[in-house]
């Protein structure tokens, strides 16, 4: 099974990086751009008897800091 992990900033963490992405934008003339946030992708392919609880584990203890970041699981057909 095929499964993507999307990896965000919590609201009101500072992004460097998305600051940094926003401020080229602007200055290569792209209008419009209200803010950038960051985040990170991760695919993996685990066994279709991977449960949805060791998903979450992976998740809380080594893919996304619980600190300041928020992920969310999507399962890929």
């Amino acid at each position: 099974m095929k499964v993507r992990i999307h990896v965000s900033l919590k609201p009101g963490v500072l992004d460097p990086q998305g600051r940094a992405v926003h401020h080229a934008l602007d200055g290569l003339g792209f209008e419009g751009v209200q803010d950038v946030r960051i985040g990170r992708l991760i695919e993996m392919e685990v066994a279709d008897t991977t449960t949805d609880a060791a998903l979450d584990d992976m998740c809380q203890k080594l893919l996304a800091n619980m600190v300041i970041e928020n992920y969310r699981i999507e399962k890929v057909a």
